[in-house]
């Protein structure tokens, strides 16, 4: 009866100890990082909050996927890029080649020779996912569409998306060399909302026409939404489907409520409309559990003397706004910022020079910081500025 006793507490043992690994194992290195109670039928998704870049929940995020049309996300970002560098302007008139015509699947239906703006061009890639508009678009900027992926491929790399790499600018090719993952898509998503927020301006629209103008004649042409999210989703911004037979359904999703905004990817769903409901599932489980903390007023800072200048003081102000995601409801009353600042700097520097830091603490954990700069760049005095400095004291 002992022996029997002993047999049944060792077995209770084993199985509490190999219960606890298995959970623990999930929280820490399963390849959902949290609400594994979502149950997922998308072999692949992740969740970020998009201005920290904080990752809420994330399964199977790191494995290469044909991503189909949310190719186009890197084609826009650097179109976006393109613009506010000045290499080219939104009402630039852009011509269609043949081979930005002969493009299948998802088209605007462009024609050979006809030309339309920048602007035009975004829309139906955006709106309406057209592979004719991004190839157009990519020739554009690249020369060919070849020199264009080169670029992609460049800016991919810059980025850190480690399990990515293109082939074409649109995702319609089938080949197996084309392919990123969740996380990837997540990152590319981030740089493109946070940099160039009017892509919301066009992610938002739900239909609208265009013009084609060719030597047959003018033509009007509807642009619908692929993203139907926009209506099943309070706070859906947008942002780019893709679908194709070997890539399966595929989204990258933006929403933005109380002040927080989310990029939810999914990648090989099934169907169409497991893909906007799972996305829609990320985004509820995120804005259950998230809350953002923005410094957004910060003190004004006192004026630090410049040494050796050709001015006597320079205005310190913060290297951007401060921002911390939490998801399990901490009371940000708590949060004290703890500012340490050189009150002197020599000249020479250049403006974004280092002059302190903003340490931020929610009770006795620390959260975060933000580092205090020059507003603008100090030359060095020379011995004229010098006459001048002894003159003006005279004088006044």
């Amino acid at each position: 009866m002992i022996g029997r006793l002993k047999k049944t507490v060792c077995l209770v043992f084993v199985f509490l100890m190999v219960f606890r690994n298995t959970v623990f194992a999930q929280d820490d290195g399963g390849s959902e990082k949290q609400g594994d109670d979502l149950n997922l039928q998308s072999p692949c998704a992740l969740l970020m909050e998009a201005s920290t870049g904080q990752i809420i929940y994330e399964k199977n995020a790191d494995e290469q996927r044909t991503p189909a049309s949310v190719t186009k996300v890197m084609t826009l970002l650097l179109i976006f890029e393109a613009v506010h560098s000045g290499k080219i302007n939104m009402k630039d008139m852009v011509t269609t080649s043949a081979h930005a015509k002969s493009m299948g699947g998802s088209q605007v239906f462009l024609e050979e020779g006809e030309q339309q703006t920048v602007e035009t061009l975004i829309k139906c890639i955006v709106i309406a996912s057209g592979n004719d508009a991004a190839v157009t678009m990519a020739e554009y900027i690249g020369g060919t569409e070849d020199g264009f992926v080169a670029m992609m491929n460049k800016r991919a790399s810059e980025l850190g998306m480690t399990h990515t790499h293109f082939v074409d600018c649109c995702g319609l090719t089938e080949s197996k060399e084309h392919y990123t993952s969740a996380k990837d898509i997540a990152i590319m998503t981030r740089e493109l909302i946070q940099n160039y927020p009017e892509i919301f301006n066009y992610s938002k629209i739900w239909m609208e026409d265009i013009t084609h103008v060719t030597n047959k004649g003018s033509s009007q042409f509807t642009l619908t939404n692929t993203n139907k999210l926009l209506r099943q989703f309070e706070g859906c911004t947008g942002l780019k489907t893709g679908s194709t037979s070997i890539a399966k359904y595929c989204l990258s999703a933006t929403a933005s409520k109380n002040g927080i905004d989310m990029i939810a990817v999914i990648l090989a769903a099934p169907d169409s409309k497991t893909r906007f409901a799972e996305a829609a599932s990320l985004l509820n489980y995120g804005y259950s559990r998230c809350s953002l903390y923005v410094d957004e007023m910060p003190e004004s800072l006192l004026p630090v003397e410049v040494l050796k200048g050709v001015e006597t003081q320079i205005q310190p102000i913060y290297e951007k706004t401060f921002t911390y995601l939490s998801t399990t409801g901490e009371d940000f009353s708590q949060i004290t910022k703890e500012i340490t600042m050189d009150s002197k700097i020599e000249a020479p520097f250049e403006k974004g020079t280092k002059i302190g830091i903003v340490r931020y603490k929610l009770g006795d954990k620390d959260i975060g910081s933000v580092n205090i700069v020059a507003s603008a760049s100090a030359a060095r005095a020379g011995f004229g500025d010098c006459i001048g400095k002894v003159m003006r004291i005279v004088f006044d």
